[in-house]
């Protein structure tokens, strides 16, 4: 048998996604390699990967012999002009969510992957978090019955407003865009397209002249008689859970968030020992009532693996199969947030059609 060829990964923007998530995780897949970095941060990324090639134009990456698939890792303003520049140059394409801005953009590049057979992904990495992984199967197996309630919380504090573009008053830029599009992704997931949607934004560290972007939202979305809570807020010194869900025999509630993160800031890798554990403080308390028992206790959070999505890449490019993540799913998650827009700008709930 052949052995999997390999695929050769050009990766445009080295800031905090390209240097922590992307080109850590392109490094230890097994038949990736990273050939060429589009970053105005040179000497970075030679020092983290000496033998690739440090480019200044995303044109000069994009039209290399040497790139086979583009990852797009830039402010999400950018995402669609440059992912359409990479198909149009014949190259598989990888997104950092959110996908794109607007819902015609992420249509326009799905149509053009499927007309040049390409393959074309988002980053959405949180499905592979430890959490989500192990509530994802509690709900799967039963043991909380048909879900009524599904909270999920990515609150933060952060009171000091960075100069970065997700702070700024910038198309594509704040708290619904950014943390909104993980939770948003996971709840589709799990749950499919909603009934209606329902959300309240705003900007909460701006007494004093601060964000100039969301930092908060409260976001409800309906299937029937159950409600999806989606909540991110930047002034949260102490978090509550970060998911409270009940369903008619269960409940599960979990503080704490997935470990790996922290651990490629720390410069740690997929591979390495207790890679994706959690610790055993942060497990979550899970209650169900089973043939007229009623059990609870701890469940052991199932490790955390955000390198399965690469894997999952070369296995698209390569054999064929579905990618990790399929970029109409992705859409889906941008229509959401265009709701959400809606339903705030309008203050009213918004039909999903």
């Amino acid at each position: 048998m052949d052995a999997p060829r390999e695929v050769r990964v050009g990766l445009i923007g080295y800031g905090f996604s390209g240097a922590t998530f992307q080109a850590p995780l392109i490094a230890t897949t097994p038949g990736l390699r990273l050939t060429r970095v589009c970053s105005s941060q040179g000497e970075r990324v030679l020092r983290d990967f000496p033998g690739v090639a440090v480019v200044a134009a995303p044109a000069e990456l994009i039209e290399s012999g040497e790139v086979d698939l583009v990852v797009v890792a830039t402010a999400n303003a950018s995402h669609a002009p440059l992912a359409r520049q990479a198909l149009l140059a014949g190259k598989h394409v990888v997104v950092e969510k959110p996908f794109t801005i607007t819902l015609d953009e992420g249509a326009e590049l799905i149509a053009l992957a499927e007309e040049r057979q390409l393959v074309l992904s988002v980053f959405h990495n949180r499905r592979w978090d430890s959490d989500f992984l192990t509530l994802r199967q509690a709900i799967e197996s039963g043991l909380l019955g048909p879900v009524n309630t599904y909270e999920a919380h990515f609150d933060r504090y952060r009171p000091d407003v960075r100069g970065r573009w997700r702070e700024q008053d910038l198309p594509g830029s704040g708290l619904l865009y950014d943390l909104g599009a993980h939770l948003i992704d996971q709840a589709l997931v799990l749950f499919g397209n909603p009934d209606c949607v329902n959300c309240d934004m705003g900007v909460q560290r701006g007494a004093a002249g601060g964000s100039a972007s969301d930092d908060y939202f409260h976001l409800t979305m309906r299937y029937g008689a159950r409600r999806v809570i989606l909540h991110a807020a930047s002034l949260v010194l102490q978090a509550g859970p970060r998911f409270t869900v009940h369903g008619e025999t269960g409940s599960f509630i979990k503080h704490g968030m997935d470990p790996q993160e922290a651990a490629l800031i720390r410069g740690e890798r997929p591979g390495a020992p207790s890679w994706g554990v959690e610790a055993e403080a942060q497990h979550a308390r899970i209650g169900f009532v089973k043939g007229g028992l009623t059990v609870s206790g701890k469940a052991a959070s199932l490790p955390g693996r955000y390198q399965d999505y690469y894997k999952g890449l070369f296995d698209a490019i390569v054999n064929g199969k579905n990618p990790p993540v399929t970029a109409r799913e992705a859409l889906a998650v941008i229509k959401i947030i265009h709701l959400a827009l809606q339903s705030h700008a309008q203050q009213r709930t918004v039909t999903f059609e």
